[in-house]
C-alpha cells in the first residue's frame, strides 16, 4: 500500500492566508541628489509612463533629466518631508493606511494585510515574497488609484505579475479594478469634502477638483483616465449639491513640450482670478494620500498662483488619507473584492 505520510525532512510549508497588498505610487529614500536620482530613474523609465521610444528618451532622461532633476525635486521634498520619521508624506500615510486596514480586518482570521509601493521602497516584489512566506495563497493587489490609467493603476499589476513570473509557487492573484464612480468612494470624498468646506472661515465661489495630468497623446490612444476623473467629478459635485457652474474640473503636474489633459489647474486659477473671482477651494480627487502633488503644488505653488494673479482667499483640502471616511472606503472596496475568498 502506498504511504502518503510527508516525509519526515519535508520543510513545513505554511499555506491558507489571504494577503491584501495596498499600493501607491512611491517615494524616494531621501531628498538628496542620489536617493532623488534612484527614485526617478525607476519611475521615469517605466514604458507605460514614457512612451517616447528608447532612442530618443534614454538619452534625454540620463543625459539631462536625471543630471538636473535630482537636485529641484529633492528642495521641493524637502518642503514637505516628514522629519521625525525622516520619510516623505506618501509613505507616512500609506503605510497608516495599511495598517488601519489591517486593524479593520482583523476580526477576519487568516487574512494578512501590507503595503508596498511601485517605485521605491518597499517594492512590491518583497512584500509579495513576505506574505507568501507568512503563508498567503490567495493575495489581492489594491492599487490606490481611484480612475485608472496605464500609467498608473496597470504598472503595479505588471509589478505584481513579474513578481509572480519569478516563483515557482504562485499564489492566486486577485486585483482591484478602478473605483472611480463607486459609492464607497464618492460618499467618502462628498463627507470629507463637505467637512473640510465647512470648517473654512470663507464660502468658495468655486471649488475646484484637481486629478493629475496626462499627456493628451494617452488618451488619444485609449486611456480610459480622462473620462474617469470626469465622471468623478460630476458625481461628486451632485453628491454634494454644488451648482455646475461653480464647480470645474481641471489637471496639473504637466511636464514636458506636450499637451496635456486639459483645462490646466494653473491656468484655470489664473483665469478665475482674472475674471474677478476671489474665494476658491481646490480638493484633488485622484489622489488617495496627500503627497508632493497635493501638499507643495496645490497647497503651494498653485495658491500663489492664484494669490497673484488677484485671488484672496485659497484653500486646499487634504486627501482622505488614512481618516475615518477614507479608511471606510478602502475597507469597503477590499471587503467586496475579497468576497468568496473570506
Amino acid at each position: 500500500m502506498t504511504d502518503f505520510q510527508r516525509p519526515a525532512d519535508h520543510p513545513a510549508v505554511a499555506r491558507g492566508k489571504v494577503g491584501v497588498l495596498v499600493v501607491n505610487l512611491g517615494t524616494p529614500d531621501g531628498t538628496g541628489y542620489w536617493p532623488m536620482r534612484r527614485y526617478l530613474k525607476e519611475f521615469l523609465s517605466d514604458r507605460r509612463v514614457i512612451e517616447t521610444p528608447r532612442a530618443i528618451w534614454w538619452p534625454v532622461l540620463n543625459l539631462v533629466i536625471l543630471t538636473t532633476r535630482p537636485g529641484r525635486s529633492g528642495k521641493l521634498y524637502e518642503k514637505v518631508w516628514n522629519r521625525e520619521r525622516n520619510e516623505s508624506p506618501l509613505r507616512t500615510i500609506t503605510r497608516a493606511q495599511g495598517e488601519k486596514l489591517g486593524e479593520r480586518l482583523a476580526g477576519n482570521a487568516g487574512v494578512v494585510v501590507d503595503w508596498a509601493m511601485r517605485y521605491g521602497e518597499p517594492s512590491i516584489a518583497s512584500r509579495i515574497a513576505a506574505l507568501t512566506a507568512a503563508g498567503c495563497d490567495r493575495l489581492l493587489v489594491v492599487p490606490l488609484y481611484p480612475q485608472y490609467s496605464a500609467t498608473t493603476t496597470a504598472t503595479v499589476n505588471d509589478a505584481a505579475f513579474d513578481a509572480l513570473k519569478a516563483m515557482r509557487w504562485q499564489p492566486a492573484l486577485r486585483t482591484v479594478p478602478a473605483f472611480h464612480d463607486d459609492p464607497a468612494y464618492i460618499g467618502a470624498l462628498a463627507a470629507s469634502t463637505r467637512r473640510h468646506l465647512d470648517s473654512l472661515d470663507f464660502e468658495p465661489e468655486v471649488l475646484i477638483a484637481s486629478f493629475h495630468g496626462l499627456p493628451k497623446a494617452y488618451f488619444d490612444k485609449g486611456d480610459p483616465y480622462h473620462c474617469h476623473a470626469m465622471k468623478t467629478g460630476r458625481l461628486l459635485a451632485e453628491a454634494l449639491g454644488w451648482p455646475a457652474e461653480r464647480f470645474e474640473v481641471t489637471f496639473q503636474s504637466r511636464f514636458g513640450p506636450a499637451e496635456w489633459l486639459k483645462p490646466y489647474t494653473d491656468e484655470t486659477l489664473k483665469s478665475l482670478a482674472a475674471s474677478g473671482v476671489r474665494r476658491v477651494a481646490v480638493t484633488t480627487p485622484g489622489f488617495v494620500a496627500d503627497c508632493l502633488e497635493t501638499l507643495e503644488e496645490i497647497a503651494g505653488e498653485n495658491r500663489e498662483v492664484f494669490l497673484h494673479a488677484g485671488g484672496e482667499k485659497y484653500a486646499a483640502i487634504p486627501c482622505l488619507n488614512d481618516s475615518d471616511e477614507g479608511m471606510a472606503m478602502i475597507e469597503a472596496i477590499v471587503r467586496r473584492e475579497l468576497s468568496g475568498w473570506v
